[in-house]
């Protein structure tokens, strides 16, 4: 089974809520809520990645001294099987504007659960909760 790589982050804005994109319309999972990021292409570190997706999905500038691991995901999906370092930002250049065609909704810690999301980041959530 191959293991793909995927570098996601939690942003934090000033009141201490997260922000989540919902995955659009013919995207695997549409509909569901996730962390913003992406797949980390051959040569990437994945802060590179984040930096180079926040940019791509969001508009929005960051930078590695910005990026702080937190946690991640291990997670058998039938094709695949995921392994993603989650990240905190709480600091950022812009404001995070949808690039592709995605939703975005800032949430409290407390109510990420109300969010329908992919199997592998469920069990981010009372890590975040608790470090929120």
């Amino acid at each position: 089974m191959k293991t793909l790589l995927v570098s996601a982050v939690a942003l934090i804005d000033a009141d201490g809520r997260v922000l989540l994109a919902q995955r659009p319309e013919g995207k695997s999972m549409a509909g569901l809520w996730e962390f913003p990021g992406g797949k980390v292409e051959s040569g990437e570190t994945p802060e590179a990645a984040l930096i180079r997706e926040l940019q791509e999905e969001l508009g929005i500038d960051t930078w590695e001294s910005c990026l702080a691991p937190l946690t991640f995901a291990s997670h058998s999906y039938d094709e695949f099987h995921l392994l993603m370092p989650l990240f905190a930002c709480r600091k950022w250049k812009g404001s995070p504007h949808p690039q592709e065609g995605q939703t975005l909704k800032w949430v409290r810690a407390n109510k990420l659960r109300d969010y329908p999301m992919p199997p592998a980041d469920i069990p981010l959530i009372p890590i975040l909760r608790d470090w929120l």
